[in-house]
């Protein structure tokens, strides 16, 4: 696998443009529906959103089937209190043959104030596959 450090310029002007095209933000209120008996955000729903948002991502990136083979290092920096708003965002950090990781971190801000901090980041990868299931090429 290639990895990716942000600084594109020995890639394909093509690749690099899909992977500038392809990183994916999404913003959500955090309601109590969301949350535990603490108050907090489910690590669970953290998850399967940072999960949704990587895969958005990828499948921007290479516009192929996809399906989730692993996720690695998912850190819970702070809790994400009920009545704030998330942004969960996803980016190419690697790309193989057939697999791509991407980046997923999740910002919680006040909705009151200007207050923004990273709560969790995690990795999550990959896998293009056809038809049968059978594992393709990623680009």
């Amino acid at each position: 696998m290639q990895e990716l450090d942000n600084n594109f310029s020995h890639l394909p002007l093509e690749v690099q443009r899909k992977i500038s095209f392809s990183q994916t933000s999404v913003f959500k209120a955090v309601f109590p529906n969301d949350t535990n008996h603490y108050d907090t955000l489910f690590g669970g729903v953290a998850m399967q959103l940072m999960d949704e948002v990587a895969f958005i991502a990828a499948t921007r990136f290479c516009r192929k089937r996809l399906v989730t083979v692993s996720t690695s290092q998912i850190d819970f920096k702070i809790p994400i209190p009920a009545g704030t708003i998330i942004e969960v965002s996803g980016t190419i950090i690697k790309i193989g043959t057939t697999s791509i990781d991407v980046k997923a971190d999740i910002y919680v801000e006040e909705m009151y104030r200007e207050e923004r901090h990273l709560a969790v980041s995690g990795k999550f990868t990959f896998v293009a596959i056809d038809e049968h299931r059978a594992p393709v090429s990623v680009l």
